[in-house]
C-alpha cells in the first residue's frame, strides 16, 4: 500500500473512530467470505463491519484519542464494528452471531469513549432495544392520559353528587330543628313558659266618701 494511499485509510478510520457512537473490535480468525457477508448483512442499519489493518489501526485509535481503550486489542486479525445506529441491536447482532460462529471472538471495544469489556458487550444485547423501550414507554404515557381523562371527567358528576348531599343534609338539619309555639312566653314577662300562675289583678281604686262633703 502506497503512503498515501495508507494515510486516507488512516484518516478514514480516525473519523469513522470519532463519528461512531461504539466500536467493537472482533478476531474474525477461520471466518469465510461468505460467513462475513452474513455478519454484515445480520448487522443491518445498526453498525457497519471492516477487517483493519492494526499497524494502520493503531494510528488511528491513537489520532481519535482511543488508544488506552483500544490498542491493546488491536493483536491478530482484526475487524471492526462500527455501532452507528442503536447499540444494543448492534450487540445483539455481534452476540447471536458468535454464538452460531465460535469463530467470531468479540475482544472488546469503546462506547461513547469509555472502554466495554466483552462481558458489558454481551449484557448490552441482553436489554431491551431502544425501539421496545420507546413503545412500552409511549404505552405508559398513554394508559397515564387515558386515566387522568377519565378522572377529569368523573370531576363534574362527583361535585354534583357532593351538592346534592350537602343541600339533602342541610334540610333533614332544618327539619330536626325546635319548633316556635304560640305557648312561648313573650320576651320581658315575668311568668316563665308553662307557669301555672295567674296573672295579677289591677287593684280597684277608692271611692270618695259622700257623707264627708259639707
Amino acid at each position: 500500500m502506497a503512503n498515501a494511499e495508507k494515510v486516507a485509510a488512516v484518516a478514514e478510520l480516525t473519523e469513522r473512530f470519532k463519528d461512531s457512537s461504539g466500536a467493537v473490535l472482533t478476531e474474525y480468525r477461520g471466518l469465510t467470505v461468505a460467513q462475513l457477508a452474513e455478519l454484515r448483512k445480520s448487522l443491518g442499519d445498526h453498525a457497519t463491519f471492516a477487517v483493519v489493518k492494526n499497524t494502520l489501526t493503531k494510528i488511528a485509535v491513537t489520532d481519535a484519542g482511543l488508544k488506552d481503550q483500544l490498542s491493546s486489542l488491536l493483536v491478530g486479525p482484526s475487524a471492526v464494528a462500527f455501532v452507528d445506529g442503536d447499540v444494543v441491536e448492534a450487540a445483539k447482532g455481534l452476540r447471536d452471531f458468535a454464538r452460531a460462529n465460535p469463530l467470531l471472538v468479540i475482544k472488546g471495544g469503546v462506547l461513547d469513549g469509555k472502554a466495554i469489556t466483552p462481558s458489558e458487550i454481551i449484557k448490552l444485547a441482553d436489554l431491551e432495544s431502544r425501539e421496545v423501550l420507546l413503545a412500552k414507554l409511549a404505552g405508559a404515557m398513554k394508559a397515564s392520559l387515558a386515566g387522568a381523562a377519565a378522572t377529569f371527567n368523573a370531576l363534574p358528576v362527583q361535585m354534583a353528587q357532593l351538592v346534592e348531599a350537602l343541600r339533602a343534609k342541610r334540610a333533614a338539619a332544618g327539619d330536626a330543628g325546635p319548633a316556635v309555639t304560640a305557648d312561648s312566653a313573650a320576651p320581658g314577662s315575668d311568668a316563665a313558659p308553662g307557669s301555672d300562675a295567674a296573672p295579677a289583678t289591677p287593684e280597684t281604686p277608692a271611692t270618695p266618701d259622700s257623707g264627708d262633703e259639707g
